[in-house]
């Protein structure tokens, strides 16, 4: 904040703003013997002062000029290097975190599908090794008014490898199941069950999304449906067949070939050579 005064002047000010980004603007005064100045709104905050006064001769104006200052918070600032830029892998380190997802909105529910990456671990080579697939994470929340819908009481359904390959080639009178237990393996299996159905409309309009789940733990017994059309059902299809090499981790593999890789590779370790099948 630079103020411009008039030597014979004297001002006493009390400015207090907010973190926030001051763009350039000049604001001016007509001078009166004793002037009191209790607020300014700019187009982007709001700038108070407590008083402002006057000692001497008038003069026909006081200027008081705002201009931004680098001690004020920035705006982030995001890499102009697309997501699927080779030079980002998990060696190299991975670009800003992008989160994405598709809503469908009807009168009894809203369902939203969005994708999660797969986890990679490095190895002791230098390597990178995928130790947990990507998948699909379903959330079904139940309608509580007139386009309104209580997120509060969502259920969620995450969609393995293998299930989105049974979703894409579901034909559209054809129905499919999948159970889940999310505590299996633990000492509370079998205490929360989880069951998707995704049946054919009767009129082949579309397909039933039909999310059970059953909590013991927690005494709760709820089930969620949505009907999905012809047209919501093919664009979840055409998104799940571009997310599925993903999923599966093969673009960071396919993003790390270079053209010397499998000469290199072979001569480095000569046992790799032993499974191809057409060099036997």
């Amino acid at each position: 904040m630079e103020q411009i005064l008039s030597p014979s002047f004297s001002m006493h000010t009390a400015i207090r703003t907010p973190t926030t980004y001051l763009h350039h603007h000049s604001v001016s005064f007509i001078k009166k013997s004793s002037l009191n100045l209790v607020s300014i709104s700019t187009p982007t905050q709001l700038l108070s002062f407590s008083k402002l006064t006057t000692t001497s001769q008038p003069h026909n104006k006081l200027s008081v000029e705002c201009r931004q200052s680098e001690y004020f918070e920035q705006p982030p600032r995001f890499s102009s290097r697309p997501p699927n830029d080779s030079s980002y892998s998990p060696a190299a380190g991975l670009p800003p975190r992008v989160f994405v997802g598709h809503y469908i909105y009807k009168g009894k529910a809203a369902l939203t599908v969005e994708p999660r990456s797969p986890e990679f671990v490095p190895l002791d080579s230098g390597a990178f090794k995928i130790s947990k697939e990507g998948y699909i994470l379903l959330q079904f929340a139940p309608a509580a008014g007139v386009r309104q819908y209580d997120w509060s009481r969502k259920q969620v359904f995450s969609l393995s490898v293998a299930e989105i390959g049974s979703l894409i080639s579901l034909g559209s009178r054809e129905s499919c199941e999948f159970f889940h237990d999310p505590n299996k393996g633990k000492s509370d299996e079998g205490k929360v069950r989880k069951v998707l159905k995704v049946e054919p409309l009767p009129d082949g309009s579309g397909h039933f999304f039909n999310l059970s789940v059953q909590n013991r733990l927690l005494n709760m017994d709820e089930s969620i449906y949505i009907p999905i059309s012809k047209a919501e059902f093919a664009v979840l299809v055409t998104a799940f067949n571009f997310i599925l090499p993903y999923l599966l981790g093969w673009h960071v593999f396919a993003d790390s070939i270079k053209p010397d890789d499998s000469g290199r590779v072979n001569n480095t370790n000569p046992r790799i050579g032993v499974d191809y099948e057409w060099s036997r």
